[in-house]
């Protein structure tokens, strides 16, 4: 791969390779863009097949999150950090530590977070090393676990679609397939239960489905045909990648709505949603939940005004469904014209972030 390159094209100010070679911990931070103020995005443990796995999804993962909090108006860039490792074979502690240090040495320029194969028990180690994480337990001063808040925004955004597309935003009698059942997917599959949707999930662990069908009253589905579900609302709420070419033809559902980051293969694939009048809702605006809650942490936290903030995403969505039909344009290339919109606005007035004062 050709970084330099790569850099140019998504537009990033800088990527870190970080190895400790006491503990064999092989870690890359990326930071996007800092026009809006410090670079927030989590940290992803992850068996990646190769190098430039790694570093083609640290730098799609930190440029989502400079959109992800631009669009929800939040004064933070965006920034990741993955950490080449089997989520099976957990990072030791000291492994963690050294991570933190690596965090410690940007001052502030990149504060990290939770992400797949990373946990709060993870975070405390990390923060023996460095003051800049979020997410921490409540226990140990933070807000707790993203989970729910970021389940609650994706919520409001299928409240929202569904308003857009069929003139109500009752979830009663709507039929919802959850692509992962982890912290966000469970969640939002309870409180969708609540408000009257009927829920088919799905999730490659077989245990967590036969725990939501038990306690929840989900209806199961295999994971290598989810997609396939005939439903009002499909929310991808694993990993990235769902809308590409191999499966957007045998998508069965009126809208996409979840927690997954990067959903859509590229662009062009937004513009194949249009045209098989599929409303996507895009990701960045839809999981901004656990961005916002983790932003708000580092304000002084206030549950209530996090979700003051999250019920945001339903006028924003709004905003972008009603241009996208005005335009002709793609959900996603409105969304991404909205975000840069602000980012360039606050070019001509702001310096790129360096460090705290």
């Amino acid at each position: 791969m050709n970084i330099f390159k790569a850099m140019a094209q998504q537009g990033h100010e800088q990527v870190i390779f970080n190895f400790d070679r006491r503990t064999g911990l092989r870690a890359i931070i990326a930071i996007h863009d800092t026009t809006l103020g410090p670079a927030l995005g989590g940290c992803r443990l992850f068996p990646y097949g190769s190098e430039d796995a790694a570093i083609e999804d640290v730098l799609r993962l930190s440029e989502g999150m400079t959109y992800k909090a631009a669009a929800a108006g939040i004064d933070f860039g965006g920034g990741q950090a993955v950490i080449l490792e089997d989520p099976v074979n957990r990072s030791t502690s000291e492994a963690l530590r050294a991570f933190g240090r690596f965090v410690e040495t940007l001052q502030g320029r990149y504060i990290t977070g939770e992400d797949v194969g990373i946990n709060e028990s993870d975070l405390v180690q990390v923060a023996k090393e460095t003051h800049h994480v979020i997410g921490l337990p409540k226990a140990y001063g933070g807000s707790g676990d993203t989970g729910d808040m970021t389940a609650q925004g994706v919520l409001t955004a299928i409240r929202a679609s569904l308003e857009y597309r069929f003139g109500s935003p009752s979830l009663t009698g709507r039929r919802l397939a959850i692509q992962g059942l982890g912290k966000v997917g469970y969640q939002l599959a309870r409180r969708a239960m609540a408000e009257g949707a009927h829920v088919i999930a799905a999730d490659i662990n077989p245990h967590v489905v036969g725990k939501a069908s038990a306690e929840l009253n989900i209806e199961p589905a295999d994971p290598w045909t989810i997609l396939e579900t005939p439903c009002d609302v499909l929310a991808p709420c694993a990993l990235g990648n769902v809308v590409n070419r191999g499966s957007i033809d045998r998508l069965a559902c009126h809208i996409i709505a979840g927690s997954a980051n990067n959903q859509l293969e590229d662009m062009e694939m937004g513009r194949a949603l249009r045209e098989r009048n599929i409303l996507y809702a895009p990701d960045f605006i839809v999981n901004a939940g656990g961005l916002i809650q983790g932003a708000a942490e580092l304000q002084g936290y206030s549950q209530e005004r996090a979700k003051r903030q999250i019920e945001d995403i339903s006028p924003l969505l709004s905003e972008v469904f009603r241009r996208s039909d005005e335009s002709g344009l793609s959900t996603v290339e409105v969304a991404m014209a909205i975000v840069e919109e602000r980012i360039d606005m606050l070019h001509a007035i702001r310096r790129i972030f360096t460090r705290p004062s």
